[in-house]
């Protein structure tokens, strides 16, 4: 945590002289969040911990064992990217370039200050991202808590704000469903220091996907409302992610109504509204926010906060993020096309300091 707690001390003394300078407070800066579900971002080496077999170099599924094991597999298109799918060091190369491209139109090339993510196999990964295709653009280390999902998928976070104090994860308990306890990830939350030396408290989710019971996720919406609640009156915070909640759910059973909206702002509620959706199901072609951004503003910290409704937009302006039909278009490592099967959304929290 050294390199963390040093920068922070750079940037409170810097913004400290400035005001001693002026005779006046700095002027808060803006802080612009984004998240980004990134489909799939594994590295290439078996980790017997997880089910990663699809994502392996094509020379190392020639083996018995491996082709019996995703002829186990009952879906079609999966157990034929377990048995063909070539996850060769090219493939990983471009689609680490693709994921750069997406994060670099934000921001004026800067990339957002901070970055929830899903589906990202481990900090190794994300940090190869960070190091060889975004080096230049200030990212501490990537923010990563190995969590329980048997595909190995977890939630992460990049940012170019310094922790306030160790991250956590919290795990999604489900007694409901011990069965399916497997495919579910915890929420992680880590703590940023502001110019001003107040906290911005982020927490990346990703809740149990829509072929499971709605339960389910009315019990994620109440795991991370109690983390919210249990966090100190004079932090910010925002949580991001892939929320899983369809729209044609959402109209049947008001999740948002009932679990979000109480809490929090939403931010495609006040901002994107030419926006159609984050994620397009082909089955009964239908857009729906599954990824989202809430927001928090702090009680009795120096700073006031809020959601620059404008600033809210889906960040879908590099060409391979859009099938020909205009809806997102996941990675397809062979054919070298695609990004994400989610486009992100991103958002500017305005900061205002108190007089």
């Amino acid at each position: 945590m050294t390199i963390y707690r040093s920068r922070w001390l750079m940037v409170l003394i810097f913004f400290g002289l400035f005001a001693c300078a002026t005779g006046n407070p700095p002027a808060a800066v803006p802080i612009t969040v984004m998240t980004f579900n990134v489909q799939n971002l594994f590295d290439n080496t078996d980790d017997p911990d997880k089910d990663d077999k699809a994502y392996l170099p094509i020379a190392a599924k020639q083996n018995e064992a491996h082709i019996a094991a995703c002829n186990e597999i009952a879906v079609a298109g999966w157990r034929d990217e377990c048995l063909n799918l070539d996850w060769s060091d090219a493939a990983i190369d471009h689609k680490l370039d693709v994921l750069a491209a997406t994060i670099r139109q934000v921001n004026g090339g800067k990339g957002a200050d901070i970055i929830t993510m899903q589906e990202v196999e481990n900090a190794s990964i994300l940090n190869r991202l960070r190091t060889e295709k975004l080096a230049e653009l200030g990212y501490l280390p990537a923010i990563l808590i190995e969590g329980t999902d048997i595909r190995g998928i977890d939630v992460a976070i990049l940012s170019k704000l310094p922790l306030a104090g160790d991250p956590q994860l919290h795990p999604l308990l489900l007694p409901d469903f011990p069965e399916r306890e497997g495919d579910t990830r915890g929420v992680l939350q880590a703590d940023f220091v502001l110019p001003d030396g107040s906290v911005l408290t982020a927490f990346s989710v990703h809740f149990p996907a829509p072929f499971h019971p709605t339960a389910m996720r009315v019990a994620a919406y109440q795991h991370l409302a109690r983390l919210l609640q249990a966090l100190p009156a004079d932090h910010h915070a925002f949580a991001a992610g892939d929320f899983n909640t369809t729209s044609t759910e959402d109209a049947r059973e008001g999740l948002l109504d009932a679990y979000a909206r109480p809490h929090w702002t939403l931010a495609h509620d006040i901002g994107c509204k030419d926006c159609k959706g984050s994620y397009f199901y082909h089955g009964d072609n239908s857009w729906s926010f599954l990824d989202m951004i809430f927001f928090r503003s702090a009680r009795g910290a120096k700073t006031t906060a809020q959601i620059r409704g404008d600033s809210v937009r889906i960040a879908n302006a590099h060409p391979a993020q859009v099938s020909e039909n205009g809806t997102p278009e996941r990675f397809r490592s062979e054919q070298g096309t695609g990004v994400s099967d989610h486009w992100p959304l991103t958002a500017i929290i305005e900061l205002t300091v108190k007089q």
